[in-house]
């Protein structure tokens, strides 16, 4: 049996992060998403993945290649054009034959799951099999109504309280290649998309049997940027301690740490684990980690600076005495000295973010920023919680920034300057 994942759209709420990588390749917990579900088809017995890309595909390409470095084949079909689920599956028509799973790229699952998703096609043989996970608020998914095991109705994103039941679609599904025959007579949605629950809706109505899997094992949805800091805390908490760079004597380590190769932990900083420190990074001196940081590739954290539950992504540089709280830092930024990133409101309520032009309560009382790659900070910056900044900004000196910055701005203050000679009275 083969395994598909989906993985060809951008993300676009997950903006400024993806106007340089698919959201699939945002890292998490030092790896990207993607890598997660490889790793976890992998450990459920499936070495064989297709992965359907399309925005940003050399991305995926040149950091997975064929697979063989985790142990798997990985092929790539092209999606020219996103027009929806049910499109992308349908690209695979003719290249695939029999059973294979479905992942949607932008969820983390645990292998038990797709275990048991196989094991229930094994002994029931339908034509559909989809994994269902049970939520407190389903209206903002697409939600199930089932008789037994046997799925009868789908209904997407209910309004509060008008849900058939709490068991929603996880993204996870096991066909057969009948499903091809039920895309083609699929017509567009509203929003202009083949939708594959719309095929699945038309096996329903042919009295196909199109089954559900109800599942308590790890499923996690990523959305929105600040979903990656918990999806980065759920990871770390499983971190195995490894020490395979330098630490210098008088560091302090608490709790389990990861450091990569040719990485060094300088005099006088304070580790606090659970904290993942990739290979070429270069901490401190003095530098105090906080739980839950995560620093990828060759990132540089200078003297006296403070990074608490944050991830940093590969090549930046995060210059001595600055600050950096709950938040995700793009690749090639340069963070310069005394910059400060507030992750507080002051009148202490959950921090806002725009997401689509629409202001959404992120339901966390702490978050700091998003910054995309190539942001460059003057000396003595300071951002407030919920600030998202484009790709290539650069913001200059003692600027105080509370609100989002479009790519590609310069960002000055406004001050008056005196110069006087120094004989001058």
């Amino acid at each position: 049996m083969k395994g598909v994942i989906l993985t060809a759209g951008e993300g676009t709420r997950m903006r400024p992060l993806t106007l340089s990588r698919p959201k699939t390749m945002v890292p998490v917990g030092g790896k990207p998403i993607l890598q997660y579900n490889i790793e976890a088809l992998k450990e459920a017995g499936i070495n064989e993945i297709i992965l359907v890309v399309g925005y940003q595909k050399e991305v995926i390409k040149e950091y997975f290649q064929d697979g063989s470095l985790l142990g798997v084949k990985i092929t790539y079909v092209t999606q020219a054009e996103r027009l929806g689920t049910a499109h992308a599956i349908g690209t695979l028509a003719g290249s695939i034959d029999g059973a294979f799973i479905i992942l949607n790229g932008d969820i983390i699952v645990d292998s038990q799951l797709i275990k048991d998703l196989i094991t229930k096609y094994n002994s029931d043989h339908a034509r559909t099999i989809f994994t269902l996970i049970e939520v407190e608020d389903p209206s903002q998914f697409g939600v199930v109504e089932i008789k037994g095991d046997r799925i009868v109705n789908l209904v997407e994103k209910p309004a509060p309280g008008e849900a058939p039941s709490n068991l929603i679609n996880s993204g996870i599904y096991l066909f057969d290649d009948d499903i091809f025959q039920a895309i083609k007579k699929t017509e567009k949605s509203p929003r202009g998309e083949y939708e594959i629950t719309d095929s699945i809706k038309i096996q329903i109505s042919e009295d196909e049997p199109v089954l559900g899997l109800k599942s308590n094992d790890k499923w996690v949805d990523i959305g929105r940027p600040w979903e990656l800091l918990n999806v980065n805390e759920l990871y770390l908490k499983d971190l195995e301690p490894q020490i395979l760079g330098k630490v210098e004597d008088g560091v302090t380590i608490h709790g389990p740490v990861h450091l990569g190769e040719d990485s060094i932990i300088r005099s006088g900083s304070y580790i606090i684990g659970p904290a993942y420190i990739g290979e070429g990074c270069d901490v401190g001196p003095n530098t105090f980690l906080r739980k839950y940081t995560s620093l990828n590739d060759n990132v540089t954290v200078g003297n006296a600076v403070e990074i608490k539950n944050s991830i940093i992504m590969e090549n930046t540089n995060v210059n001595h005495l600055s600050y950096v709280g709950d938040s995700i830092i793009g690749a090639n930024c340069n963070i310069a000295a005394g910059t400060n990133i507030a992750n507080l409101r002051f009148d202490d309520e959950n921090v806002k973010l725009t997401v689509k032009e629409e202001r959404i309560n992120s339901g966390r009382r702490k978050l700091g920023v998003i910054f995309a790659d190539g942001v460059k900070t003057g000396i003595n910056t300071s951002f407030n919680p919920g600030v998202k900044v484009g790709l290539n900004c650069k913001i200059g000196a003692g600027a105080i920034i509370s609100r989002d910055i479009p790519s590609n701005k310069i960002v000055l203050t406004k001050g008056n300057m005196i110069i006087q000679d120094n004989h001058e009275s």
